[in-house]
């Protein structure tokens, strides 16, 4: 809250001291913020305000009045500070008679004499005036009080033009100190005075001699002719006579006072002339006043002058007022010319617009001035955004590349700037996509197209509302008044309002589908018709905007549309505005789904091979992560704001995303398959690394060792098996999370294509570890030309089972080195095979001896045993359908023999088979 100002102060005034009417200049401090807080200025008394004018909070000029006291101080009254004090007073004198042949410093004026005799104002003949100082020296005034000098001499007076006049009075108030010998040459220039008075009337008398001289010469001639002739001859003629006389007489008179007589009638018709001009000036200096105050620009002075001449002279049928009144009109309808041009004029704003409005109101201009005004800002708005979009397309094709404009900081608040100073908005922060670790991309410019519907939208945002504001003041009447004095253009005003209702919604969304088909045209081309291309298009679209830009763009939009929708502008009129929102918001997610396949499909190239001691690659976290940042980048995209849809609200939007989701997920399984089946030149010559605190009984593979095709199907299983258990249903649950439809065909696609790859990958090395013992078996066994049917007496296992064993140990220390948990699976498959190709060579032996059939059970038995942990039902009915086909042994020692041999076995490989010993039992589904 602002500081109250500190009340006026006057500190000094020039001059001190004067008679009434004196220009003054006062000083001071906080003397009024401008000529409309200026309130109240008293001046020993009396209100000077009506002549006051402000200049500065510490300079005021005005004229002071007829004050009440001689001496008072300058009390200045504003509306910010109150009434004032001053420290400095100013005395006022009593102005002195001055007669109409004094000299003196001001115009007396000659219509209105001022009688010094009555002390009042009436109309005298100047020759009765007195002189101010009839003694002719210096006056002295001297120093007694009024008071007493009125009561020394009661009932007389001073003023020698007064009946009750008193010399003695006279004498002590003016010549109190003058001496004697001035007191007579006053009396000599009275006498003077008085001479002058008896010779200006024998002045007169002298000037008119002639004419005396001529009338006694023709009495006297008549007189001589009457006697002569004698009076009844000369009756006749004498009468001739004498009317030649008395014309020669007037003859001679008007030849005397002619020129006289001229100059009088002339003075007349002068002074009738300029009461004329003085009565009526108001009117012959209007056409000038017209044309200074339109240069000044005081349009109210003109028209309170214009409507004041109206009314006075409107309906005059004197020809001399007519022709300067309609001069006057002339110079209004000029006037209404400039008004009307300085209406049309853009830009503008809403003030200007609304003050000429009233002006052409007043001046009764024809047509609807207010409607004028509002088409013209409508043409203007729209043209200024295809101007905009214009100038961004030349500048794109010109430069073809990137906007020369300042960069955008993607990590602060995203907002159009003209939508900045808008305190209805709430700021928006940015969205999830802009959360993540820049990358160089963010470091490069706005696209065009980015910058020009912020462009757009910031322009829209800020000539709106003028435009809006203008019909509603257009509505309600206040355009032509803010109070009711003017009901009647209120009226008339509100009665075309109602009638232009429908043009003017017209007008509003005709700017909204230029707003949005211009943005379509920048973002969405083919959401455009055909025909709307060239007029709202033009773009050069290489490449689409990311997700990211789009994002950006849709919080731009939402912003506008929040903006307009302060205005209160209907609902139905912004709904257009909506659709677009929603459409860009599909279209962001789609693009986001799209770029985000790309870049899954660019993670094989960033596979290193470098497992942890789970046996995970970084690749299913650097795919959980991409696709969860993706979602997290669209999370401002998909939450509805106030007044939107959802953009799964239309069943072709969720099959889309539906699919691109499960595209994501394929895009990703198809590159497991790809690193995992590379040719061996292909394959990066990464080396791998095994955690060092995990349970290595053979030892870790050493680092310059390069990746066999068998190790990258190993990591590639254990990367299947951790996105089936863990990624793909924490992917599941974001994408719930993020109101996604049809997660659960999402899921169980993906699931059956990763089981599919999972098998295929298994089945692969299987037939790479497998094949080679089981091929192994069958040359083994015959090794030597042995015959089961002649053989002698077992002395132990033989080495070809050994080696059998030793191979599938190498089998376990290479999966156990890679995943733990791959290792029951694993074996076990490779049990079934050695159990199968056993039980298959057993059973194509003809027949056995006794030796060759204890022999026989002794190596089934003893793989058996060994891998008992890693049997399978398929294994154990294999290795049950290989001692079936065994003769049974039928006595004790044979059995005790059998049992020795066994443990002999056992004992003499205790360390190699420490692996199978200490697997769990735990087994893993094929």
């Amino acid at each position: 809250m602002s500081r109250a100002r500190q009340p006026p102060l006057v500190t000094g005034i020039s001059p001190n001291e004067g008679i009434s009417w004196t220009k003054v200049i006062i000083r001071g401090e906080n003397l009024g913020t401008g000529p409309t807080d200026l309130i109240g200025l008293t001046i020993c008394g009396h209100n000077c305000l009506l002549t006051a004018e402000w200049m500065s909070a510490s300079k005021i000029v005005c004229r002071v009045g007829q004050a009440k006291n001689d001496k008072g101080d300058i009390i200045v009254t504003t509306k910010s500070g109150g009434k004032g004090t001053s420290t400095v007073s100013f005395k006022l004198l009593k102005p002195e008679k001055i007669g109409i042949l004094d000299q003196s410093a001001v115009w007396v004026d000659e219509m209105n004499y001022y009688d010094m005799r009555t002390d009042r104002n009436k109309g005298i003949p100047p020759l009765s005036l007195r002189p101010a100082n009839p003694l002719g020296i210096e006056i002295d005034k001297g120093r007694f009080p009024q008071k007493d000098l009125e009561a020394l001499f009661p009932g007389m007076s001073a003023d020698f033009t007064s009946e009750n006049f008193s010399a003695a009075w006279y004498l002590i108030e003016n010549h109190s100190t003058t001496s004697f010998d001035q007191l007579k040459t006053a009396v000599l220039n009275l006498k003077k005075q008085a001479n002058k008075k008896n010779e200006g009337s024998l002045a007169y008398v002298k000037g008119g001699l002639s004419t005396f001289f001529e009338a006694q010469d023709a009495l006297s001639a008549i007189h001589q002719k009457l006697e002569a002739d004698g009076t009844e001859k000369v009756e006749g003629s004498m009468t001739q006579k004498l009317e030649n006389v008395l014309n020669r007489a007037s003859n001679t008179a008007d030849t005397l006072f002619q020129e006289v007589l001229g100059r009088k009638d002339k003075a007349d018709s002068t002074r009738n002339a300029l009461n004329v001009l003085q009565r009526f000036k108001f009117l012959f200096n209007l056409p000038l006043n017209i044309e200074r105050n339109i240069q000044k620009g005081d349009y109210d002075v003109v028209i309170n002058d214009y409507e004041k001449a109206k009314s006075l002279f409107g309906k005059t049928e004197v020809q001399v007022f007519k022709k300067y009144y309609a001069e006057v009109e002339t110079r209004i309808e000029a006037l209404r010319e400039l008004l009307l041009d300085k209406l049309l004029e853009t830009p503008s704003t809403l003030h200007d617009q609304k003050r000429y409005i009233r002006y052409l109101s007043d001046l009764h201009a024809p047509g609807d001035p207010a409607w004028q005004c509002i088409g013209a800002q409508h043409q203007w708005i729209l043209q200024l955004m295809h101007n905009c979009k214009e100038s961004y397309v030349k500048e794109q094709k010109g430069s073809n590349s990137l906007l020369h404009s300042p960069m955008l900081d993607l990590d602060s608040d995203v907002r159009p700037s003209p939508i900045g100073h808008l305190s209805q908005t709430a700021s928006l922060k940015r969205g999830g996509s802009f959360q993540s670790g820049r990358d160089d991309a963010w470091r490069y410019k706005a696209p065009h197209q980015v910058v020009f519907v912020e462009k757009l939208t910031k322009l829209v945002v800020s000539q709106l509302p003028n435009f809006w504001k203008l019909w509603t003041c257009y509505v309600n009447g206040s355009l032509f008044s803010e109070t009711a004095e003017k009901s009647g253009q209120m009226e008339r005003s509100k009665k075309n309002a109602r009638q232009r209702q429908n043009d003017f919604k017209k007008m509003i969304q005709e700017v909204m589908h230029c707003l949005v088909k211009l943005i379509r045209g920048a973002l969405l081309p083919f959401s455009l018709r055909e025909g709307e291309s060239r007029q709202y298009g033009g773009w050069e679209m290489k490449s689409e905007l990311s997700g990211q830009w789009l994002t950006h763009v849709i919080q731009t939009v939402r912003l506008s549309s929040e903006s307009l929708t302060a205005l209160e502008i209907p609902n139905d009129m912004l709904q257009i505005i909506q659709d677009l929102i929603l459409d860009l918001r599909v279209r962001c997610i789609i693009v986001t789904l799209q770029h985000t396949a790309e870049a899954i499909k660019r993670l094989a190239e960033k596979e290193d091979w470098v497992v942890d001691n789970e046996g995970l690659t970084l690749l299913p976290s650097q795919f959980e992560q991409c696709v969860i940042h993706s979602l997290q980048s669209l999370k401002t995209v998909l939450d509805c704001k106030p007044g939107e849809a959802s953009v799964f609200q239309q069943q072709k939007t969720q099959e889309d995303v539906c699919q691109l989701s499960i595209g994501i997920m394929q895009v990703f399984i198809d590159c497991l398959e790809q690193l995992s089946t590379k040719p061996d030149g292909d394959v990066d010559t990464a080396h791998l690394s095994v955690d060092v605190s995990s349970p290595d009984l053979f030892g870790s593979i050493h680092e310059d060792l390069s990746l066999s095709s068998e190790q990258r199907l190993l990591i590639a299983l254990s990367n299947c098996r951790y996105l089936e258990r863990h990624t793909f249903l924490n992917i599941a649950e974001h994408f719930e999370k993020h109101g996604f439809q049809g997660v659960e065909k999402i899921t169980q696609v993906s699931m059956e294509s990763l089981k599919e790859l999972d098998q295929r990958l298994f089945e692969m090395y299987i037939e790479f570890k497998a094949d080679p013992i089981v091929g192994s078996l069958e040359p083994g066994i015959y090794a030597g030309y042995f015959d089961w049917k002649d053989c002698l007496v077992p002395a132990g296992v033989r080495n070809y089972l050994k080696e059998a064993l030793v191979n599938i140990i190498a089998v376990h220390a290479e999966v156990f080195t890679i995943s733990k948990d791959l290792v029951p699976r694993v074996m076990s498959r490779v049990v079934e095979a050695v159990s199968e190709e056993l039980s298959r060579l057993m059973q194509c032996v003809s027949s056995f001896s006794k030796n060759g059939a204890l022999q026989a059970r002794l190596e089934i038995c003893a793989l058996r045993d060994t891998v008992a942990v890693y049997l399978t039902p398929e294994s154990n009915s294999s290795f049950k359908q290989a001692l079936e086909a065994l003769p049974q042994l039928s006595s004790g020692t044979d059995k005790k023999l059998l049992e020795e041999l066994l443990n002999k076995f056992k004992s003499s490989m205790h360390l190699q088979l420490t692996c199978f010993q200490a697997a769990s039992s735990a087994m893993m589904k094929t």
